[in-house]
């Protein structure tokens, strides 16, 4: 069986479609950073079977590499957040979120 452009899709857009949903239904501010982890997964899954299907240009791979760079400073970011939020609430819900205000 040959792999074909449109079996990356599929499987991207799965991927991309869990994270969503994982970051939409779930309160847990650690679980909402992995869902996003996952959505740029997805999208990079998705720049290199592009860069598959067109293998002359590596564009592809190159803006997987940047994207790359950006889901470790979110993660950076996000857990440097949660941190903040974990002194000040003793909760990783983001449902108290609102309290980082003060």
């Amino acid at each position: 069986m040959h792999v074909h452009l449109g079996h990356y899709l599929a499987l991207a857009s799965t991927i991309f479609g869990l994270g969503a949903v994982g970051f939409l239904v779930r309160r847990n501010a650690l679980i909402q950073l992995m869902s996003i982890e996952l959505m740029l997964n997805a999208v990079n899954l998705m720049l290199v079977a592009f860069n598959r299907w067109n293998p002359q240009n590596h564009a592809g791979q190159i803006f997987a590499f940047f994207v790359i760079a950006v889901a470790a400073a979110e993660a950076a970011v996000g857990l440097a957040i949660v941190i903040s939020l974990f002194r000040l609430t003793k909760t990783v819900f983001t449902d108290q979120a609102d309290k980082l205000k003060h």
